[in-house]
């Protein structure tokens, strides 16, 4: 029998935990959902947020998932209580999963502004981690131009140089992607950073969480990823997406739109 499993992000970010799953385990079938109509999540307000989370339960609610995982870190930050109360299944997070693999003195942050003012990240770190000194900074502009269909390599390298200059200023050992989208281009930061500055991509601590909650039978591990058991969702701009899954995950798959204001 295969795991139910939702996944969700505002848009492509949650690829990232698509991929770190199925590299672990083939026993699954994934309702993937992108609020393509919203994205990104990161520029919008705790409340907006915190509605948005309410919406995406509902529509859950009737999957019979036996996990979700919360494949947005602003979601994450701002609303996890909100999937916990609504969602009577295991929530699977970025920034607690990761927190405790945090093994370094000075820990730096890259992440969305609404996570990054929400504090998450630092609370969480600190509570297991009381001496590490965490410096965050906010990425407004990196989520949009890794939405758009053609990776545009010049403005992504400038990116990247305006936000991480701040955070090697302070001597960090340690870069941790605080936005799902951000692994996608992980090569970009792997080129940019010192080989001694470790870069940490959250999804595999929580997919490692997962498959020790759901025990991985032997007949399940995984060879090869295959997403011929994902069913993609969006909430607008359909073809556009079908065109992002056909670049980022090189698959051909029926994508369908639904309405979570009135959960079509």
């Amino acid at each position: 029998m295969k795991l139910k499993i939702g996944i969700f992000d505002s848009g492509i970010g949650g690829f990232t935990i698509l991929n770190s799953l199925l590299k672990t385990r083939v026993d699954v079938e994934v309702f993937y959902l992108a609020d393509t109509e919203r994205v990104p999540y990161g520029n919008k307000n705790r409340y907006e947020i915190r509605c948005i989370a309410k919406e995406i339960c509902i529509w859950f609610k009737d999957k019979n998932l036996d996990a979700i995982l919360i494949g947005c870190n602003t979601s994450n930050a701002c609303a996890l209580d909100i999937f916990k109360k609504n969602l009577a299944i295991p929530c699977f997070d970025l920034i607690n999963s990761v927190s405790g693999t945090v093994s370094k003195d000075k820990i730096g942050i890259l992440a969305t502004s609404a996570t990054v003012r929400s504090m998450y990240y630092k609370k969480i770190i600190k509570t297991n981690n009381k001496n590490t000194k965490i410096f965050q900074q906010e990425c407004p502009d990196l989520v949009p131009e890794i939405e758009k269909h053609k990776i545009n390599f010049k403005k992504i390298n400038l990116l990247l140089d305006r936000y991480s200059n701040p955070l090697l200023k302070e001597n960090i050992q340690e870069l941790i992607l605080g936005c799902s989208h951000y692994p996608l281009i992980y090569d970009f930061f792997r080129n940019k950073l010192d080989t001694d500055i470790n870069i940490v991509d959250p999804s595999s601590s929580l997919i490692k969480n997962l498959n020790e909650y759901f025990t991985i039978s032997e007949d399940a591990s995984c060879e090869s990823i295959s997403y011929e058991n994902v069913k993609f969702f969006v909430t607008a701009k359909k073809e556009d997406f079908s065109k992002k899954v056909k670049y980022w995950l090189e698959i051909n798959k029926e994508i369908r739109l639904v309405n979570l204001r009135s959960n079509d």
